[in-house]
C-alpha cells in the first residue's frame, strides 16, 4: 500500500541564511534536519514525500533542498510532490480579514495536500528530528488502513525526557492515555524546563517518563474531508482577533476525539527527538548526529544505504 510522508515547510522564512531553523546544517555534508527525516522514512517504507510550501518560497525551496531530494527519490522510486499553503484559501464565503498577513496554520497547511494526497500518509513539521523507529511504527500502522474504518488514526509518542532543551524552556502536549494506549486528550504544558530531578513547568514536577506530542500524526485520506469541515467551522465560530487566530491541527483533531469522530492509537517511541529550538541547541543537534554516524545508525554519505 502506498504511504505519504507529509512535511510542513510552509514556515520556512522568504530568505534563506542564517537564523532559519529549519535550514541549520547538522551533518557532515551539510544536511539539515529534513533530510534526516526523508531517509528515515523511506527506510521505514513511505513512498511519496509531500513537501507544503509557500509559492513565494518555491523557487529557494527547490534550490536549496527540493531538487536534490527530487534526485534522490528519482533513484529509489518514491514519488515527490508539493503543496502550497497560502493566506487565501479559504471556504466559501469566507472572508479575508484586513490585516491578516500569514497563513492559517497547520491544519490548514495540511488541508493544502487535499487534491494530491489519496492514501494514508503520516504528517511531520520539517525541523524536527524524530528518529528512526516513530517512522517505522506509524508506517506499520498506516498499512493496517481499512477504508471501513477511515476513523482510526495514530501518532508517535515520545517520551517527554527524551524531547527537552538544555537551553531552555519548550512547550509540549502531554499525553492523556487510557489502558488500552488511546489517547483521550492533551494538555498543552508551556514553560518545560530541565531541572535536578528531572522536568518542571510553572514550579510543578512533571513525570519524565510521561507521553508527549510532537505533532507527528498518522492520518487516514478521509481525514482531509473532516479537515476541510473543521476549516468551515473554523470561520463559522471565529472568535477573538482573526488577524492571528490559526487552525491548528492537533487542536483540531482533540476537537474530534472529544466528539467520538476519531480514535488516535498512541505509538510510543524510544527514540530521542532533537530540534534546533534556541541557536544554541546546534552544536549539541551536531554533535548527536556525529555519534550516530559513529555508530553505523547513519552513513556519512546519508542516502547511500537506501535501496530500490
Amino acid at each position: 500500500m502506498k504511504t505519504a510522508l507529509v512535511i510542513m515547510a510552509a514556515g520556512i522564512g522568504s530568505r534563506y541564511g542564517g537564523g532559519i531553523k529549519q535550514l541549520a546544517t547538522v551533518g557532515p555534508n551539510g544536511e539539515i534536519l529534513m533530510d534526516y527525516s526523508i531517509h528515515d522514512a523511506i527506510e521505514a517504507g513511505f513512498d511519496k514525500i509531500v513537501f507544503i510550501i509557500r509559492h513565494d518560497i518555491e523557487e529557494a525551496f527547490r534550490e536549496v533542498i527540493g531538487d536534490r531530494i527530487q534526485k534522490v527519490c528519482d533513484g529509489l522510486g518514491v514519488e515527490v510532490a508539493y503543496a502550497f499553503q497560502s493566506l487565501e484559501d479559504l471556504p466559501a464565503g469566507a472572508a479575508l480579514p484586513h490585516g491578516r498577513t500569514k497563513p492559517w496554520g497547520t491544519g490548514q497547511a495540511v488541508l493544502a495536500c487535499r487534491d494530491i494526497l489519496h492514501e494514508p500518509f503520516a504528517v511531520i513539521n520539517a525541523d524536527d528530528y524524530y528518529g528512526k523507529q516513530a517512522y517505522v511504527a506509524l508506517h506499520d500502522f498506516l498499512e493496517q488502513y481499512d477504508p471501513a474504518h477511515p476513523e482510526k488514526l495514530c501518532m508517535a509518542g515520545f517520551v517527554l525526557k527524551n524531547t527537552l532543551s538544555d537551553n531552555g524552556a519548550v512547550t509540549r502536549g502531554i499525553c492523556k492515555m487510557n489502558s488500552a494506549g488511546y489517547l483521550t486528550g492533551v494538555d498543552e504544558t508551556k514553560g518545560i524546563e530541565k531541572t535536578a530531578d528531572g522536568a518542571a513547568a510553572g514550579g510543578k514536577a512533571l513525570d519524565v517518563e510521561s507521553l508527549v506530542s510532537m505533532n507527528m500524526w498518522g492520518l487516514t485520506p478521509e481525514f482531509m474531508g473532516l479537515l476541510k469541515d473543521g476549516f468551515v467551522e473554523f470561520f463559522d465560530k471565529a472568535e477573538g482577533d482573526m488577524t492571528k487566530s490559526e487552525y491548528l491541527l492537533p487542536i483540531y483533531i482533540d476537537e474530534l476525539l472529544q466528539a467520538g469522530k476519531v480514535s488516535v492509537q498512541v505509538l510510543k517511541t524510544p527514540d530521542k527527538w532533537f530540534g534546533v529550538t534556541y541557536q544554541e541547541d546546534r552544536p549539541a543537534v551536531q554533535q548527536a548526529f556525529a555519534e550516530l554516524i559513529a555508530q553505523g545508525v547513519y552513513q556519512p554519505d546519508l542516502f547511500r544505504d537506501l535501496k530500490k
